[in-house]
C-alpha cells in the first residue's frame, strides 16, 4: 500500500459539561491541537446545537479535524485526518487534555492506494 496519510477516531468519555457546551473552549482546543499537531489551518466552522451540543470542523492543509460532542453524557467523538508531515497523535493528545477526558479510545487507520 501507498501511505498517504494517517486517520485517527477518537472516542472520549468523562469530560465536563460545561467545556463540551462551550464553543470557545472547543475553538481553543482545535487551534492548540492544529499548532502542537503542525498543521496549516484553512477554515474553522463551529456550531452549537439547542439546548446543547457541539460539532466543529477544521479544514487543513493536511485534511481535517472534527469533533462532535454529547454535554450530557461527558462525551466527545474525534477523528483526525493528516497527510503529509503533521502528527496527528500528538494532536489528539492535545483535544483529550483541553477537554479533560477521563477515558479515551483511538483507533488508527493508515489511508492510501495499492502500489500499481
Amino acid at each position: 500500500m501507498k501511505k498517504v496519510g494517517t486517520h485517527l477516531v477518537l472516542d472520549a468519555w468523562g469530560s465536563p459539561d460545561h467545556l463540551l457546551n462551550n464553543p470557545d473552549k472547543i475553538k481553543q482546543a482545535l487551534i492548540d491541537a492544529i499548532t502542537v499537531g503542525k498543521a496549516t489551518l484553512i477554515n474553522l466552522f463551529i456550531h452549537q446545537f439547542s439546548p446543547h451540543g457541539i460539532t466543529a470542523t477544521a479544514t487543513l492543509a493536511e485534511s481535517h479535524i472534527a469533533i462532535h460532542t454529547w454535554p450530557e453524557y461527558g462525551y466527545f467523538a474525534a477523528d483526525l485526518f493528516f497527510c503529509g508531515e503533521g502528527n496527528p497523535q500528538e494532536a489528539m493528545k492535545i483535544l483529550e487534555i483541553a477537554l479533560e477526558a477521563k477515558e479515551a479510545k483511538t483507533r488508527e487507520i493508515d489511508q492510501g492506494f495499492p502500489q500499481l
